[in-house]
């Protein structure tokens, strides 16, 4: 599919105001503060309508946080921040606001399980002293409890009306979190003691119910990360699966709803939504010795944005480094202080250094539409206010999972990438492409705008749908720490 950029100077003259560098979908520790705080760094966002046969009313997201998990990395594991506000925006209308937002708070508490130790009771070191599972309440032996509660709100993710989100089964507020894959002899069954999470929810102010599972999970994202980052050290007109997964030992931890596609449309009855995922902190932390395992610092102050994420593969490599932190505390309305970043942007001119490729023309129209209004005719919104997050066009039928296509897009299936982002999306194959011009209509012809825009680049880390499970959660059960 040949996305035509007849509309770039239009475009532009809107977009001075109102846009910002794109974010790092695949970051992995993609700005200076938050490699300090992995806790809060977000690493993927996806959204998509659901495939899972007889769910094709609904659309997943998934906010991927903690990169880089080790499954042995013991004794404490990985649990999130009971201090961060962890959240995903919905912006149904166009407006670069968030409409709705999934706002997550994680408690954790200490049993403070002890043994008998000639006759005086002392403190285990671990966090098991027993086996877990299979069910979610099979869990007497569990030393550390992880919980959440979740809120709807509507407007303002800090001030807007907050509403409790609740287990359709119970009624309950909290819902419990299940411990990270230690290993087999702890945790049997992991597959089924996390699949005792799955969790029916109430959604204020409907009739319907969602979905919600957050736990510890297998990497979903696949890239040859260590030779990228070596100057891009790779081969990369070589085959697509020639190189390594460095992510193929790692886990981490998924936030995963489910909603209703008619819950989270405006009222407009414009089908495209966007969206992305942020993490706060309060805007004072102390740090202290409170021997508290949930609080072991004081938190005061109104909420700080630490992290934010949307659109894959942008503060990696498009964002300067100077302003890499400043993105991360943005939020879409605010994203017109470093349009330079999309429209004259430095990978292409890399690749042009390091592989003696010609970079396609400026000022870069294409990648405008691309992450930050939406491609006309696929998934711009009908009164679209430029800024980068991630749009999915709702009316677009979702792709069955043996059907879809690792390219989205690029590869005929309009269910896919930019159109949201599935878990099969090959989007650093997709984005290497899009930057050297592949969306140009004249893609290859000698002395056009993009005469490299048709080479198949890859790093050559291959993944498609069948990497993941065909059903919610999508992301497959994470490594454990013993086999």
């Amino acid at each position: 599919m040949r996305i035509r950029n007849t509309h770039a100077i239009a475009l532009l003259a809107g977009l001075v105001a109102s846009l910002a560098p794109l974010a790092a979908a695949s970051s992995h520790s993609e700005a200076p503060f938050v490699k300090t705080m992995p806790k809060i760094d977000s690493t993927d966002f996806y959204m998509f309508r659901s495939y899972e046969p007889g769910r094709e009313g609904f659309i997943t997201l998934i906010a991927n946080y903690y990169p880089l998990q080790d499954p042995y990395g013991g004794p404490n594991y990985f649990t999130l921040d009971p201090d961060a506000l962890y959240q995903i925006h919905i912006d149904n209308n166009g407006d670069s606001h968030e409409d709705l937002t999934l706002s997550f708070r994680f408690q954790n508490t200490s049993r403070d399980i002890t043994l008998n130790i000639g006759g005086q009771n002392v403190a285990i070191p671990l966090v098991n002293a027993g086996m877990i599972g299979p069910g979610a309440g099979d869990n007497a032996a569990l030393n550390v409890l992880e919980t959440y509660s979740m809120q709807l709100v509507r407007g303002d993710r800090y001030t807007g009306l907050a509403t409790s989100i609740t287990n359709s089964a119970t009624g309950a507020m909290t819902f419990r979190k299940p411990a990270d894959n230690i290993g087999t002899k702890s945790i049997p069954n992991y597959p089924g003691y996390a699949s005792s999470h799955i969790y029916n929810i109430n959604l204020p102010g409907s009739k319907q119910t969602g979905r919600v599972f957050v736990g510890q999970r297998k990497d979903p994202f696949v890239v040859n990360l260590g030779e990228v980052f070596d100057l891009v050290n790779t081969n990369p007109l070589g085959p697509e699966n020639a190189e390594q997964d460095d992510l193929a030992d790692k886990n981490v931890t998924s936030l995963i709803v489910e909603l209703p596609i008619s819950y989270v449309l405006g009222q407009g009855g414009d089908p495209v939504v966007g969206a992305w995922t942020s993490c706060s902190l309060p805007r004072t932390r102390v740090l202290s010795l409170n021997p508290s395992f949930a609080k072991p610092a004081s938190q005061s102050g109104a909420w700080t944005q630490v992290s934010r994420l949307s659109m894959p593969l942008v503060n990696e490599v498009v964002v300067g480094l100077r302003d890499k932190n400043k993105f991360s505390a943005s939020a879409p309305s605010g994203d017109g202080q470093f349009l330079t970043y999309v429209t004259n942007p430095t990978l292409p001119a890399l690749l042009s250094i390091l592989f003696g490729v010609t970079p396609p023309c400026l000022p870069r129209n294409d990648l405008v539409q691309v992450f930050l209004t939406g491609v006309p005719g696929l998934n711009q919104p009908q009164n679209v206010v430029g800024s980068e997050m991630m749009r999915l066009n709702t009316g677009i039928a979702p792709t069955p999972a043996a059907m879809q296509s690792r390219l989205g897009v690029l590869g005929g299936d309009l269910a896919g990438y930019p159109n949201g982002r599935r878990l099969g999306d090959d989007v650093v194959d997709m984005s290497l492409r899009v930057v050297m011009g592949v969306l140009y209509p004249d893609a290859g012809v000698p002395g056009g705008c993009a005469p490299h825009g048709n080479l198949p680049l890859t790093d050559g880390a291959f993944v498609d749908a069948s990497y993941f499970d065909n059903a919610f959660p999508y992301v497959r059960n994470p490594i454990p720490g013993a086999n």
